[in-house]
């Protein structure tokens, strides 16, 4: 789950498809319309908001790049982009990053979009010049798929496969859709 400033909540969820493929699966709302970098970063650390949460992942000592390239942060999983009601949903898939390798680090989502290095910036080879940190959470290992029956706020009963496509909170939050299986089955 992230969480920032305002009213920017979400939920990501990573899962290791094959040794090669790992697959971040997310929705945040309240962001601004536009891209927003997304970062995995090495501590999972948030006594200080997202300030304390140390710099991107980058075991091998590399240079910020995007997610294709093979010169980058195993934390540089590029951007994601809020639609004109402030929702980004994505599922990207990453050949670098391995889940048992990011549990207990943090998720950052930037104030503005990562040039993957390509910017000419002095922060392009280091940050990928996106701007501040706006929302943050710790990495945390979870149940297999479709067997979590946790739920975001117990008072709804929505799980945390069924909010993909509600939002994280208001009126509309807890409508269910007859047609919609139960996560656990």
């Amino acid at each position: 789950m992230v969480s920032g400033a305002g009213s920017i909540q979400g939920v990501v969820r990573f899962l290791q498809l094959s040794e090669e493929h790992c697959l971040i699966d997310g929705t945040i709302d309240g962001l601004e319309p536009g891209p927003h970098g997304l970062h995995v970063h090495t501590l999972g650390d948030l006594t200080r908001d997202c300030f304390s949460c140390g710099e991107h992942y980058n075991p091998f000592g590399k240079q910020h790049g995007g997610p294709g390239d093979s010169e980058r942060h195993v934390g540089d999983l590029g951007n994601v982009v809020a639609g004109p009601d402030g929702r980004a949903s994505f599922r990207l898939e990453d050949s670098q990053l391995k889940v048992w390798d990011v549990i207990g680090r943090s998720l950052v989502v930037d104030s503005g979009e990562d040039d993957l290095g390509r910017g000419g910036q002095p922060l392009s080879k280091l940050t990928g010049n996106s701007g501040d940190r706006l929302a943050c959470g710790i990495i945390a290992r979870s149940a297999g798929l479709f067997q979590n029956p946790k739920r975001i706020c117990a008072c709804d009963g929505v799980t945390l496969w069924e909010e993909r496509d509600r939002p994280i909170a208001g009126k509309h939050r807890s409508k269910i859709n007859p047609e919609t299986p139960a996560a656990h089955l």
